[in-house]
């Protein structure tokens, strides 16, 4: 008999290339208002993006507005005020994990017009959300975050005494979600190189996570096959379109695979980590996720070699190189070594660079995320934490 798990609703996916045409007669289903929401550039500096946008204001009353930060809830408040009266049939999200995060969290309040620190985790009054909301459609022309598959609308304060929180709810997933990987092909290598690394992460946490159940595994699995080829592939050749639809795919199945199993430490400290200091969160991935695995396994190896999350890891270790026969130990070795390569050929940056210092990694462990965090393989120690931390400084 198979463990119990539960398994979130799915909005409807469509995948492929040219599958952004459909988007006009999904809106046509909700109405003729839309609001859009898109990145600070990449929206403008895409050829197919600029054609969705003409044929878009042909057809509905569009209003935009463009996320070009991290979404703040001083952001979301002012724009369910401005457009409240709007009120638009169709929430569109055209961009990154920013620009998703934003109207997800802009479609769920525009009904009512609450703000946005009645609902917030951590810092917000913490009530429950329970309201209609408006119909959002997803599509990201970043291969990374998957937050177009998960419930929560992650939005950020970024300072020393700062936060990074999630609006959490079933009703904030899209109703529809486009994949088209050709809307991916103008991200450079540096925005390849970071949202595959937090692709890959929320893959691999989760399917090490102690919530792991049969199904987030079967899904993890599949995206982990495409990664450990398309993400080298896309990071090298941008126009490598079936590189390009593998990472989209196993982009958005993260999403799915971190909302029922969750994460792990490297999330854990990419909560503080972005809020205190202006850090991409694929950039926290990419820097972390070599040491904190290495962790995670040591740690295992010390004190609870039992774990089935070191089998897991050995497992993904034999995808780099499925051809030779490995023990466990050595598909480990492979996997660390692989990460290692990763981090350095993609140039993934040390903490230090963005302001990180030694004597913050009290603070950063302090407030480290103990919803991400809880789901590691292991509780780590105090000092595994630093160590971890200080290797990236």
């Amino acid at each position: 008999m198979s463990d119990n798990f539960d398994f979130a609703a799915t909005p409807h996916i469509h995948f492929g290339v040219g599958k952004r045409n459909d988007l006009l007669g999904i809106i046509q289903g909700y109405g003729s208002k839309v609001l859009l929401i898109t990145g600070g550039k990449s929206f403008d500096d895409s050829d197919l993006c600029q054609q969705l946008w003409t044929d878009l204001i042909d057809i509905f009353e569009v209003k935009r507005e463009r996320v070009t930060t991290e979404p703040s809830p001083h952001m979301i408040d002012a724009w369910v005020q401005e457009y409240f009266d709007f009120a638009p049939d169709v929430v569109l999200a055209i961009g990154g994990g920013s620009a998703v995060d934003a109207a997800k969290a802009v479609a769920a309040l525009l009904p009512s017009g609450d703000s946005v620190m009645l609902y917030l985790e951590g810092v917000g009054e913490g009530k429950t959300f329970n309201q209609p909301t408006t119909p959002l459609i997803a599509v990201p022309t970043t291969a990374g975050t998957g937050g177009e598959t998960s419930k929560n609308a992650v939005l950020s304060v970024i300072g020393i005494d700062g936060f990074k929180k999630s609006f959490r709810d079933e009703s904030l997933v899209a109703k529809h979600i486009i994949l088209d990987p050709e809307l991916t092909l103008t991200c450079s290598p540096q925005t390849t190189a970071a949202c595959g690394m937090d692709a890959f992460t929320q893959l691999l946490e989760s399917y090490v996570s102690i919530k792991a159940s049969l199904m987030t595994d079967a899904l993890a699995w599949s995206a982990l096959e495409k990664v450990v080829i398309a993400l080298p592939a896309a990071y090298e050749n941008g126009d490598d379109i079936l590189a390009r639809g593998d990472m989209l795919y196993a982009s958005s199945i993260s999403g799915l695979t971190l909302a029922n199993a969750g994460l792990g430490s490297v999330h854990g400290l990419a909560s503080p980590l972005g809020a205190f200091f202006p850090i991409p969160h694929g950039v926290v991935c990419g820097s972390l996720l070599f040491e904190a695995t290495k962790t995670n396994i040591e740690a295992m190896l010390a004190r609870d070699v039992y774990n089935p999350a070191l089998a897991k890891y050995a497992k993904v270790g034999r995808l780099f190189a499925p051809e030779v026969g490995m023990d466990d130990e050595d598909a480990r070795k492979m996997l660390l070594g692989m990460l290692e390569i990763w981090q350095q050929h993609m140039q993934m940056p040390k903490l230090s660079e963005f302001g990180v210092a030694k004597d913050h990694v009290d603070h950063i462990i302090a407030n480290i995320s103990s919803g991400s965090y809880a789901t590691n393989p292991i509780k780590l120690t105090y000092d595994e934490l630093r160590a971890l931390l200080l290797a990236r400084i």
